[in-house]
């Protein structure tokens, strides 16, 4: 796919990994739309790259979605990447609370992309050349039990985005599935510095550079560093993959 022209919307764009991809893809020649639930981060991202232009949405709530997508379609997107998320420890052995207590990983991580894909599915349809990106990880793959919902919404997104290449075969839009490995972003709130884990990831522009790249070549899943490891383990010795990826881990 070429990676110029096109006009791009990243959910989760003020941070992160979207923060990059959407830097990267300016630099490319290409026209960028963010969204985000902050919008003060989203007001710093415009100030560090002022082409960019923002929505504020929560792409887990109805309403916002599809004013987002009303957004998209308005300005001719062609390129749609599902990259909103969000990560949490949940321990089942205290019931519903901790379930209860924060944000929910389903709405955001898995609703939110499902059927923001479904709103801009006919549109991109009729587009010359488009493409899908759907965010996943390394975790949907081998997952950690501390955070298993948010791992369980990612191997489900990875589920989801074989089928959608399979339904859109054939079609001007391409389906691509980015693996990031951890990667040192707000993801998890302090979370992996809170717990004493030194890896805190690789950088988000690692992670930009790797899809550019595949894209550019039509390498519909994109695994990066590490998460190729953890990809390649659901094919070998998945409960030594497992053990070991967990062993450091307790609640």
């Amino acid at each position: 796919m070429k990676m110029n022209g096109n006009h791009i919307l990243i959910t989760g764009g003020g941070t992160g990994i979207g923060l990059a991809l959407a830097e990267a893809f300016l630099k490319e020649g290409n026209k960028v739309l963010i969204c985000g639930r902050r919008g003060e981060k989203l007001q710093r991202a415009q100030k560090e790259l002022p082409a960019l232009r923002y929505q504020v949405a929560d792409v887990s709530q109805g309403k916002d979605r599809q004013a987002l997508g009303d957004w998209a379609m308005e300005e001719g997107v062609n390129v749609l990447i599902n990259n909103a998320g969000m990560q949490r420890e949940v321990n089942f052995k205290k019931g519903l609370a901790p379930l209860e207590a924060g944000d929910n990983e389903v709405r955001c991580n898995l609703e939110g992309p499902l059927y923001l894909t479904a709103l801009l599915a006919p549109h991109l349809l009729a587009q010359k050349e488009a493409a899908i990106v759907n965010v996943s990880s390394g975790l949907g793959f081998v997952p950690l039990s501390i955070m298993p919902i948010y791992c369980a919404t990612k191997a489900a997104i990875h589920s989801f985005s074989t089928s959608l290449r399979r339904q859109m075969a054939g079609t001007s839009v391409k389906v691509f599935e980015v693996i990031p490995p951890t990667v040192n972003t707000e993801l998890d709130r302090g979370a992996r510095a809170k717990r004493g884990q030194k890896d805190l990831g690789i950088p988000a522009e690692q992670v930009a550079t790797e899809v550019l790249k595949g894209m550019t070549e039509d390498k519909f899943e994109i695994p990066v560093g590490m998460a190729g490891g953890l990809m390649g383990a659901v094919k070998g010795d998945f409960q030594a993959a497992f053990d070991r990826m967990n062993g450091q881990f307790t609640f």
